[in-house]
């Protein structure tokens, strides 16, 4: 009996240590986080506790930061390797936005 009684008591503790949120969603969101929990085969919470998750590993991911996109941006300009990219950044930046302009110019007329 003394297990059952610690084990409730270890709940009651995990219980008392949440926070409580309330959250107020719309029609539309409800019913995503009812169509996830089904899905899943999850709690509510559990839905909202990944989704929180998920969200700041994509906040947080260094790949995902615009300015750590730009690494090795340099050493795929030519790919001759002849370039020193931090001497030349700006001029090795322009020539891949004017690059892109081309290709963004090619699919605007159907190329």
């Amino acid at each position: 009996m003394s297990s059952d009684h610690d084990y409730y008591d270890a709940i009651m503790k995990k219980v008392r240590e949440a926070a409580q949120v309330q959250v107020y969603l719309d029609s539309t969101e409800r019913a995503r986080l009812e169509r996830l929990a089904d899905q899943l085969a999850l709690t509510r919470s559990d839905v909202v506790r990944r989704g929180l998750e998920a969200l700041e590993r994509e906040v947080t991911d260094p790949e995902g930061h615009p300015a750590l996109r730009i690494i090795g941006i340099g050493t795929s300009a030519k790919g001759d390797g002849d370039e020193d990219t931090a001497r030349d950044h700006d001029r090795v930046l322009a020539e891949l936005e004017m690059a892109s302009w081309g290709r963004k110019a090619g699919r605007r007329h159907g190329r």
